[in-house]
């Protein structure tokens, strides 16, 4: 029944900004503070209280408007959206309408489930949050009004994606991007960045679309595939049953795994629209466009191509050294000391990676920086330790923040390659394993594994595993 139906998606996220104060006043958006304790007249809608724009927040529409394709708008003006609800002090809310600075925009998403492909991006505008509704405090709901005022981007998508997993494949992409350019923390569970899918079906072939539905205020990406995937089949059952889909808003239980009316879906026009009349418009000149351009970091998909093209890292490593910006300036760093990208990717994405999880830090405090890893690095090239040995190194660093010299020198880590040493050792393990010395004669080669594994047990991890190899061949083929 449902390869009978086509998927629509159409996703609007919300970005909450990361600018020191708000969009409209110079309150601060920090966080977790007690309620209704960062407000002023512009936030509280008082009477005779005039909006100023933060010029940082048109840089963060600027930027992100860049970094998605879009065109920016030399001329933009800002509207009041009306509705009435307690958290909205003013009754209305400061966005953009007809007018949106950033406009046309596009990203290119691919997956293991669907084809590559391009989303559009309708338009990205800036509004302002509104602030919260604290149930289950009192007999009653009370206000904190914190966030009123708090900056945000709307990135409008076409109805280009055709499943869930497109869907998720887009945010994610979105979402790396900004936290990538800084203008967002990319906090989900904070509501930093949450999103509203529209979704509809309609019959494979068919050019019209369905009735949508918008699942408001998701937050988490798993719930949002959840929601998605429940809504596409609510929608195609109902629609199988001689129902009707109705445009409505809904709101997703995520212990119960479905989806429930809200209420009816607004236009635009009940949303009276006009321009703001304490805003003046928005003129935004090349020459500003060129410089927040010049400035852009370079982006994630960038980067895991020059990754792989100039680096040579496989497809898979530059994937996810790109994902996150910390740990690729980690990564860069270390290759900037020790010029072997294929190993410091190894122990960027092996070493580091866990060891950072595991004490739960970032890699930006990471005590083993970038240097003091290089120094590891060398030191298995030339000989000086093995790979194993490299990683008892690398715990010592971690608590003591000394050298790889230092800690080599100090614990008596220094491999052994002198072939007289081994020689020694290898004659003992020979001796010692007659049995195995017979069988691996008659053409067990797989027992090569276990004499080197006794060497390096006899020489305490200290031997030169390559070395090893060399010599236990030559010594065994002189038994012949």
């Amino acid at each position: 029944m449902k390869t009978r139906y086509e998927t629509v998606i159409g996703l609007e996220v919300h970005v909450q900004l990361t600018t020191a104060t708000k969009i409209f006043c110079g309150c601060s958006t920090a966080f977790g503070q007690s309620p209704n304790s960062q407000t002023c007249p512009v936030c509280l809608g008082l009477p005779g209280a005039l909006p100023v724009l933060n010029r940082e927040v048109v840089n963060a529409a600027i930027k992100t408007g860049l970094a998605t394709n879009c065109r920016i708008a030399p001329y933009s003006i800002f509207a009041r959206k009306n509705y009435f609800y307690p958290d909205l002090p003013k009754g209305y809310q400061i966005s953009q309408f007809e007018l949106p600075i950033c406009e046309h925009g596009w990203l290119d998403i691919s997956g293991e489930e669907f084809d590559p492909k391009r989303v559009g991006i309708t338009r990205i505008h800036m509004e302002e949050d509104a602030g919260k509704l604290l149930h289950g405090a009192s007999a009653g709901s009370l206000v904190d009004l914190n966030r009123a005022c708090t900056p945000l981007l709307e990135v409008v998508s076409e109805p280009d994606m055709r499943s869930a997993a497109e869907a998720i494949a887009y945010l994610k992409q979105l979402h790396q991007i900004v936290v990538y350019l800084g203008v967002c923390d990319g906090n989900l569970e904070e509501g930093s960045f949450r999103c509203d899918a529209n979704v509809s079906v309609r019959p494979v072939g068919q050019v019209e679309l369905g009735t949508r539905a918008e699942l408001k205020n998701l937050n988490s990406f798993r719930f949002i595939k959840q929601a998605i995937d429940f809504e596409v089949e609510r929608q195609i059952e109902l629609i199988e049953e001689g129902g009707k889909v109705v445009q409505e808003t809904r709101l997703f239980d995520p212990d119960a795994g479905v989806t429930r009316s809200m209420r009816g879906k607004e236009q635009a026009h009940d949303y009276r629209y006009f321009p703001d009349p304490d805003l003046l418009p928005l003129e935004v000149s090349q020459d500003w466009i060129d410089e927040v351009r010049a400035a852009l970091p370079e982006l994630p998909g960038q980067k895991r191509q020059r990754y792989e093209e100039d680096l040579g890292l496989p497809a898979y490593d530059a994937a996810v050294l790109a994902a996150e910006r910390p740990v690729a300036e980690y990564f860069e760093a270390l290759v900037a000391q020790h010029n072997h990208p294929k190993l410091c990717s190894n122990w960027v994405m092996g070493e580091v990676l866990a060891a950072v999880k595991e004490h739960d830090v970032t890699i930006a405090s990471c005590p083993v920086t970038p240097a003091l890893l290089a120094g590891i690095l060398k030191r298995i090239e030339d000989n000086t330790i093995s790979g194993k040995i490299a990683k008892t190194v690398f715990s010592a660093i971690w608590q003591s923040g000394k050298s790889a010299d230092e800690v080599i020198a100090e614990k008596g880590l220094k491999q052994v390659s002198d072939s007289g040493a081994l020689d020694a050792l290898i004659d003992e393990v020979i001796a010692a394993n007659p049995t195995e010395v017979t069988e691996y004669l008659g053409g067990k080669e797989k027992l090569m594994g276990f004499f080197v594994g006794q060497v390096m047990k006899a020489s305490k991890g200290k031997a030169n595993p390559g070395l090893v190899n060399k010599l236990l061949k030559e010594r065994l083929q002189q038994k012949t």
